[in-house]
């Protein structure tokens, strides 16, 4: 077993911490510290950085700790403690980013479908507050395309999984051929075709009604996609030689 380091011990106990704070505090702390969609009125700009440290249950937070115990760890140990935090929240940010961009454009095409349909303004609020539309609207109104937006709207997103599919990019392009054990079917693989794999299966999962439960697919692509402009900009300029200590 490796032995973990020190910025990476230190965001599993706030993790840990927050984890501890909702299964005591219940749906209060939930609501604050969860990542809403920005349009809606439970948004608030801190969200953006502690919905990292939240997360839904047991086995979410269980296998995203373990995630970045073994392949945050060699990455603080090469390039110091600071470098990795920035690594880290960067990729955290731009998982949030793309999903909740993805949000935006399925709420206003809810919007709009509402609109074309004849509703008002006061209305089209109530609708994505409440859930709540007149009977009258139900035959004229793409009922898949509201079901789509009014979930956005009330989107609630949660976990460090953004942010550690950054860091399995990053793991995967300094240490490429790495054997990687697989859970399902228990077989190695090398990091540079698991960590592809991933991304691609979030692609297709992202892009179909084939998900397995609320996970945010765009997110993991957000975290991994900025994971790799960070990681090709750092190459290309030689940052990957220095250490942020």
């Amino acid at each position: 077993m490796r032995t973990i380091s020190e910025t990476v011990k230190h965001l599993m106990i706030i993790n840990g911490l927050f984890f501890l704070a909702t299964l005591t505090l219940g749906p209060v702390v939930y609501d604050w510290f969860s990542l809403h969609y920005f349009g809606n009125v439970k948004f608030q700009p801190w969200q953006l950085l502690t919905h990292m440290f939240m997360h839904g249950d047991f086995m979410h937070i269980f296998f995203n700790m373990f995630g970045l115990y073994m392949f945050g760890t060699p990455l603080e140990q090469m390039w110091g403690r600071n470098k990795f935090i920035f690594f880290y929240l960067s990729t955290g940010f731009g998982a949030a980013l793309l999903q909740m961009t993805l949000y935006h454009f399925q709420v206003q095409f809810g919007m709009a479908e509402l609109s074309t349909i004849g509703m008002d303004t006061d209305a089209i609020n109530r609708f994505f507050q409440t859930g709540y539309m007149s009977p009258n609207y139900y035959e004229l109104a793409d009922y898949d395309r509201l079901k789509t937006a009014y979930q956005s709207y009330s989107a609630v997103m949660v976990g460090a999984s953004g942010a550690l599919y950054g860091v399995l990019v990053g793991f995967a392009m300094l240490f490429p051929n790495a054997q990687l054990m697989l859970l399902f079917p228990p077989i190695p693989i090398r990091a540079k075709y698991l960590v592809p794999l991933l991304i691609i299966a979030d692609l297709f999962f992202g892009f179909s009604s084939y998900s397995i439960g609320p996970i945010a697919h765009f997110a993991h692509v957000g975290g991994a996609l900025t994971g790799l402009i960070m990681m090709w900009y750092w190459k290309r300029n030689q940052f990957n030689q220095n250490r942020w200590n």
